[in-house]
Protein backbone atom coordinates (compact mmCIF):
# COMPACT_ATOMS: atom_id res chain seq x y z
CA UNK A 1 0.00 0.00 0.00
CA UNK A 2 1.93 3.69 -0.81
CA UNK A 3 2.51 5.52 2.02
CA UNK A 4 -0.30 8.15 1.46
CA UNK A 5 -3.24 5.71 1.19
CA UNK A 6 -1.59 4.28 4.17
CA UNK A 7 -1.80 7.63 5.93
CA UNK A 8 -5.74 7.97 4.38
CA UNK A 9 -6.61 5.00 5.72
CA UNK A 10 -4.83 5.13 9.17
CA UNK A 11 -6.33 8.71 9.30
CA UNK A 12 -9.99 7.29 9.20
CA UNK A 13 -9.34 4.28 11.23
CA UNK A 14 -7.80 6.75 14.04
CA UNK A 15 -11.18 9.34 13.21
CA UNK A 16 -14.22 7.37 13.77
CA UNK A 17 -13.84 6.07 17.20
CA UNK A 18 -12.73 9.67 18.05
CA UNK A 19 -16.13 10.52 16.58
CA UNK A 20 -18.20 7.89 17.97
CA UNK A 21 -16.57 9.33 21.64
CA UNK A 22 -17.77 12.86 20.83
CA UNK A 23 -21.31 11.44 19.77
CA UNK A 24 -21.24 9.11 23.01
CA UNK A 25 -20.27 12.78 24.78
CA UNK A 26 -22.38 14.97 23.04
CA UNK A 27 -18.87 17.29 22.13
CA UNK A 28 -20.86 19.42 19.09
CA UNK A 29 -17.06 20.78 17.95
CA UNK A 30 -15.58 16.95 18.28
CA UNK A 31 -18.23 15.80 16.21
CA UNK A 32 -17.46 17.78 13.39
CA UNK A 33 -13.65 17.39 13.51
CA UNK A 34 -13.64 14.20 13.44
CA UNK A 35 -16.39 12.94 11.28
CA UNK A 36 -14.78 15.84 8.42
CA UNK A 37 -11.25 14.02 9.22
CA UNK A 38 -12.33 10.61 9.02
CA UNK A 39 -14.54 11.41 5.58
CA UNK A 40 -10.82 13.68 4.11
CA UNK A 41 -9.29 9.80 4.84
CA UNK A 42 -11.40 8.30 2.45
CA UNK A 43 -10.80 10.74 0.14
CA UNK A 44 -7.10 10.98 0.12
CA UNK A 45 -7.87 6.98 -0.28
CA UNK A 46 -9.17 7.62 -3.39
CA UNK A 47 -6.16 10.29 -4.57
CA UNK A 48 -3.93 7.73 -3.85
CA UNK A 49 -5.29 5.07 -5.74
CA UNK A 50 -5.00 7.04 -8.83
CA UNK A 51 -8.87 8.50 -8.66
CA UNK A 52 -7.78 11.34 -11.11
CA UNK A 53 -6.52 9.25 -14.31
CA UNK A 54 -9.67 8.18 -15.67
CA UNK A 55 -13.34 9.18 -16.09
CA UNK A 56 -13.95 6.21 -13.56
CA UNK A 57 -12.06 7.06 -10.98
CA UNK A 58 -13.10 10.69 -11.30
CA UNK A 59 -16.87 9.90 -10.77
CA UNK A 60 -15.73 8.01 -7.86
CA UNK A 61 -14.23 11.02 -6.28
CA UNK A 62 -17.10 12.93 -7.01
CA UNK A 63 -19.08 10.05 -5.16
CA UNK A 64 -16.89 10.45 -2.04
CA UNK A 65 -16.84 14.27 -2.67
CA UNK A 66 -21.05 14.03 -2.33
CA UNK A 67 -20.68 11.68 0.25
CA UNK A 68 -18.48 14.27 2.32
CA UNK A 69 -20.74 17.01 2.12
CA UNK A 70 -23.62 14.83 2.81
CA UNK A 71 -21.55 13.83 6.04
CA UNK A 72 -21.29 17.53 7.43
CA UNK A 73 -25.15 18.02 6.67
CA UNK A 74 -25.66 15.62 8.48
CA UNK A 75 -24.17 16.83 11.98
CA UNK A 76 -27.10 19.17 11.71
CA UNK A 77 -30.46 17.80 13.60
CA UNK A 78 -33.38 19.64 11.17
CA UNK A 79 -35.00 18.25 8.74
CA UNK A 80 -34.37 20.47 6.51
CA UNK A 81 -30.34 19.95 6.63
CA UNK A 82 -30.95 15.86 6.80
CA UNK A 83 -32.88 16.46 3.37
CA UNK A 84 -30.16 18.26 1.97
CA UNK A 85 -27.66 15.63 3.68
CA UNK A 86 -30.07 12.87 1.56
CA UNK A 87 -29.92 14.28 -1.87
CA UNK A 88 -26.10 14.70 -1.67
CA UNK A 89 -25.53 10.84 -0.94
CA UNK A 90 -28.75 10.50 -3.75
CA UNK A 91 -26.01 12.67 -6.08
CA UNK A 92 -22.71 10.26 -4.60
CA UNK A 93 -24.69 7.27 -5.19
CA UNK A 94 -25.57 8.27 -8.67
CA UNK A 95 -21.91 9.24 -9.43
CA UNK A 96 -20.78 5.69 -8.40
CA UNK A 97 -23.21 4.05 -10.38
CA UNK A 98 -22.27 5.50 -13.72
CA UNK A 99 -18.70 4.59 -12.60
CA UNK A 100 -19.42 0.96 -12.17
CA UNK A 101 -21.54 1.43 -15.92
CA UNK A 102 -18.79 3.29 -17.60
CA UNK A 103 -16.46 0.57 -16.57
CA UNK A 104 -17.96 -2.03 -17.89
CA UNK A 105 -20.54 -4.30 -15.93
CA UNK A 106 -21.61 -8.14 -16.57
CA UNK A 107 -25.51 -7.93 -17.22
CA UNK A 108 -26.00 -11.33 -15.52
CA UNK A 109 -24.86 -10.53 -11.92
CA UNK A 110 -26.27 -7.24 -11.97
CA UNK A 111 -30.01 -8.51 -13.00
CA UNK A 112 -29.11 -11.21 -10.69
CA UNK A 113 -28.14 -8.49 -7.77
CA UNK A 114 -30.95 -6.47 -8.91
CA UNK A 115 -33.72 -8.95 -8.01
CA UNK A 116 -32.39 -9.30 -4.19
CA UNK A 117 -32.30 -6.02 -3.93
CA UNK A 118 -35.58 -5.09 -4.79
CA UNK A 119 -36.32 -7.20 -2.51
CA UNK A 120 -34.70 -5.73 0.18
CA UNK A 121 -35.24 -2.57 -0.48
CA UNK A 122 -39.09 -3.56 -0.30
CA UNK A 123 -38.56 -5.05 2.94
CA UNK A 124 -36.61 -1.74 4.24
CA UNK A 125 -39.70 0.50 3.18
CA UNK A 126 -42.55 -1.54 4.40
CA UNK A 127 -40.27 -1.63 7.84
CA UNK A 128 -39.85 2.71 7.70
CA UNK A 129 -43.09 3.33 6.38
CA UNK A 130 -44.80 3.48 9.77
CA UNK A 131 -42.47 6.18 10.60
CA UNK A 132 -42.06 8.49 7.47
CA UNK A 133 -44.10 11.75 7.30
CA UNK A 134 -45.55 12.47 4.10
CA UNK A 135 -43.33 15.17 3.03
CA UNK A 136 -40.39 12.87 3.60
CA UNK A 137 -42.26 9.96 1.63
CA UNK A 138 -41.03 10.89 -2.22
CA UNK A 139 -37.21 11.66 -0.88
CA UNK A 140 -36.88 8.31 1.10
CA UNK A 141 -38.30 5.85 -1.92
CA UNK A 142 -35.89 7.86 -4.34
CA UNK A 143 -32.93 7.34 -2.41
CA UNK A 144 -33.85 3.12 -1.79
CA UNK A 145 -34.51 2.61 -5.27
CA UNK A 146 -30.99 4.72 -6.06
CA UNK A 147 -28.65 2.46 -3.29
CA UNK A 148 -30.44 -0.66 -4.49
CA UNK A 149 -29.38 0.28 -8.21
CA UNK A 150 -25.67 1.28 -6.98
CA UNK A 151 -25.59 -2.42 -5.21
CA UNK A 152 -27.11 -4.03 -8.17
CA UNK A 153 -24.34 -2.07 -10.47
CA UNK A 154 -21.76 -2.97 -7.78
CA UNK A 155 -22.07 -6.47 -8.07
CA UNK A 156 -22.05 -5.99 -12.56
CA UNK A 157 -18.97 -3.87 -11.96
CA UNK A 158 -17.43 -7.05 -10.29
CA UNK A 159 -18.56 -9.44 -13.07
CA UNK A 160 -16.83 -6.77 -15.22
CA UNK A 161 -13.34 -6.77 -13.66
CA UNK A 162 -13.54 -4.13 -11.00
CA UNK A 163 -11.60 -5.13 -7.55
CA UNK A 164 -13.14 -7.48 -5.68
CA UNK A 165 -13.43 -5.93 -2.99
CA UNK A 166 -15.68 -3.04 -4.50
CA UNK A 167 -18.52 -5.11 -4.10
CA UNK A 168 -18.40 -5.20 -0.30
CA UNK A 169 -17.80 -2.11 0.18
CA UNK A 170 -21.00 -1.31 -1.53
CA UNK A 171 -23.28 -3.66 0.26
CA UNK A 172 -21.64 -1.54 3.42
CA UNK A 173 -22.39 1.34 2.71
CA UNK A 174 -26.29 0.28 2.13
CA UNK A 175 -25.78 -1.63 5.22
CA UNK A 176 -25.02 2.00 7.36
CA UNK A 177 -27.16 3.77 5.68
CA UNK A 178 -30.34 1.43 7.28
CA UNK A 179 -28.99 2.35 10.31
CA UNK A 180 -28.79 6.20 9.20
CA UNK A 181 -32.41 5.23 8.36
CA UNK A 182 -33.35 3.72 11.69
CA UNK A 183 -31.88 6.44 13.89
CA UNK A 184 -33.67 9.27 11.70
CA UNK A 185 -37.32 6.90 11.37
CA UNK A 186 -37.42 4.20 13.85
CA UNK A 187 -35.90 4.91 16.95
CA UNK A 188 -33.07 7.35 17.87
CA UNK A 189 -29.70 5.83 19.80
CA UNK A 190 -26.14 5.47 20.07
CA UNK A 191 -26.28 2.04 18.63
CA UNK A 192 -27.21 3.24 15.68
CA UNK A 193 -23.99 5.08 14.88
CA UNK A 194 -22.06 2.34 16.75
CA UNK A 195 -22.82 -0.01 13.86
CA UNK A 196 -23.57 2.19 11.24
CA UNK A 197 -20.61 4.85 11.36
CA UNK A 198 -17.83 2.05 11.44
CA UNK A 199 -19.56 0.25 8.44
CA UNK A 200 -19.71 3.32 6.38
CA UNK A 201 -16.41 4.32 6.56
CA UNK A 202 -15.22 0.48 5.86
CA UNK A 203 -17.67 0.60 2.85
CA UNK A 204 -16.70 3.84 2.02
CA UNK A 205 -12.56 3.27 1.83
CA UNK A 206 -12.87 -0.25 0.18
CA UNK A 207 -14.20 1.74 -2.95
CA UNK A 208 -12.15 4.28 -2.62
CA UNK A 209 -9.11 1.82 -3.24
CA UNK A 210 -10.77 0.74 -6.57
CA UNK A 211 -10.82 4.18 -7.64
CA UNK A 212 -7.60 3.39 -9.56
CA UNK A 213 -9.82 0.91 -11.86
Amino acid sequence: MPPFMTASVCLTAAAVPLHLLAERRGWAAGRTVTKSLASLGFMGTALSAGAVGSLFGRLILTGLALSLIGDVLLLGRSRQVFLAGLVSFLLGHLAYATAFIIHGIDLLPAAGGLVIVAVVGMRVFRWLRPHISRDMLRPVVAYIIVISAMVALALGAWGGGVPVRLLPGAVAFYLSDIAVARDRFVVKGFANRLVGLPLYYAGQLLIASCAGG
